[in-house]
């Protein structure tokens, strides 16, 4: 947590800068127990044994300050209701009520204790656009809890609009947590609303929201999602065909083609005899192996119009058919910010720089490895490819759905550029090895690695290789094989 919170510098609920605060209005003593009873309650979750930081100017007896530790929550009182009150023991007696103090405040010290509350949301939250929004990665089985807050938008505070999380393609576990506004609730602007999510299927997927889905793609609204399958939790040396033949023995889990005409991941035709490797992970429950990689990087494809942004940021009405994207991002940056390493940041309108733009593409892959890039499409107006050169691409899967028949061939294909429109992903092994002393394992030792080096990934689309009116820049980023 506290790397994420280093690394984030920000996010609501991962901030050391930002303590909860609520100001005093009645702190009075009786004996050595104090009782304090704020504006607003401090924590809707304050426990018995928390420690809150008392402070104030000269109004305030020196007795009441410094850190307390709370003996009693949900406190009657006289003035308001019993959660806006708590108790705690001082080492000073007979100190005199303060009421009203303008300046007596209590507080959490700065610290990550993994819960978010209503004022970081609106006081932070509310500052901090990432693009892409924030990564969401789980294991098969996993249930997942998604909280979504609408805070609004600072300079539209004439805006009403709703907003809604929709995992795209997402096998859902109800409609009601879909987030198609047809289907399932939408949230108003002040509200929360928790998502429930249980992870049937590996692969890789993209999350949106899915209210006027071309402009709130535009503006940001849009994020990675991927799932780790089960094989990934096969202990090593174990046989993965054996692994995934289990799996068919579990109703929840199997995967039988010649009874299911939807099971897209059957058992391959042949047994490879391949093992759970030592290290390493798999894309899919494959079963021989072969979508075995050594490290893995999400990409995301967009495209900005920052006339369309001008356009509705300024009060005017936005032209949809008008849209048309001058810059070409990957996971919201362009060459060569892509090749930046850590977060990228932004002053925001409060005057404190926020990181919007939080993931580079670099690609890093040791030398006679293997890497996957889970690659995703949130353009709403252009089609985009990417290239690579000097790396062989081999493509697994398709909208998180492995690339087999139903006779269990699999049907990977070599390809030097991929293709994807909005709404698609693909799953891409980047290999860096000719050849391996085991060829039907990918996870053996390589005897012929391709030569070390810098190589590009790059989008051969020339009018994409560009900032706008500067003719440099664009979908692209650096392989470094090392």
């Amino acid at each position: 947590m506290s790397q994420l919170a280093g690394f984030y510098n920000g996010a609501v609920g991962l901030d050391y800068d930002v303590a909860n605060t609520v100001s005093i209005y009645d702190i009075s003593e009786a004996g050595n127990t104090v009782t304090v009873v704020t504006n607003s309650p401090l924590d809707l979750n304050l426990q018995v044994g928390a420690t809150v930081l008392i402070a104030g100017g000269t109004d305030l007896p020196a007795g009441y300050k410094g850190n307390a530790t709370v003996t009693a929550v949900n406190v009657p009182n006289a003035f308001f209701p019993p959660s806006f009150a708590f108790r705690y023991t001082a080492g000073t007696s007979a100190l005199a009520e303060v009421t009203e103090s303008p300046t007596a405040t209590a507080s959490f010290p700065r610290a990550i204790d993994g819960h978010v509350d209503p004022r970081q949301i609106m006081d932070v939250g509310v500052m901090n656009g990432n693009l892409p929004a924030p990564l969401m990665a789980i294991d098969e089985d996993d249930e997942f809890f998604l909280t979504l807050t609408n805070v609004g938008m600072i300079m539209r505070p004439d805006l009403f609009e709703q907003h809604t999380v929709h995992f795209h393609g997402y096998p859902n576990a109800s409609a009601f947590y879909d987030g198609v506004p047809d289907a399932s609730v939408a949230i108003n602007i002040a509200a929360s609303f928790t998502y429930y999510y249980l992870a049937p299927d590996a692969g890789t997927y993209f999350w949106h929201c899915h209210i006027t889905p071309p402009e709130h793609l535009q503006m940001g609204m849009v994020g990675q999602l991927y799932v780790r399958p089960r094989q990934n939790r096969v202990a090593a040396g174990t046989s993965l065909y054996t692994a995934r033949t289990a799996q068919n023995g579990d109703l929840r889990t199997a995967c039988v083609s010649a009874t299911d005409i939807l099971c897209s991941n059957p058992l391959p035709a042949v047994n490879t005899a391949v093992n759970r490797a030592a290290s390493g992970n798999y894309a899919y429950n494959d079963g021989d192996g072969s979508t075995y990689y050594d490290v893995e990087y999400p990409i995301q494809m967009h495209g900005f119009d920052p006339n369309f942004h001008f356009v509705g940021m300024t009060f005017n009405p936005e032209g949809f058919a008008d849209m048309k994207d001058k810059y070409f991002l990957l996971n919201g940056r362009s060459y060569p910010d892509t090749v930046t390493a850590g977060p990228l940041q932004t002053q925001s309108a409060d005057g404190v720089y926020h990181f919007s733009q939080p993931l580079s593409t670099i690609i890093d892959i040791p030398v006679g490895k293997r890497a996957l890039l889970r690659i995703s499409d949130l353009n709403v107006s252009e089609y985009h490819t990417l290239a690579s050169l000097g790396v062989p691409m081999t493509v697994i899967g398709y909208n998180a759905k492995l690339l087999r028949d139903q006779s269990g061939n699999n049907l990977y294909y070599a390809t030097n550029s991929i293709t994807l429109g909005g709404g698609e992903s693909l799953d891409v092994i980047l290999d860096t090895c000719v050849t391996r002393a085991t060829p039907a394992d990918p996870s053996s030792s390589c005897t012929t690695p391709i030569p070390v080096g810098t190589y590009y990934l790059y989008t051969p689309n020339l009018d994409h290789l560009s900032n706008d009116a500067e003719n440099f820049g664009g979908q692209m980023t650096e392989v470094r094989v090392h």
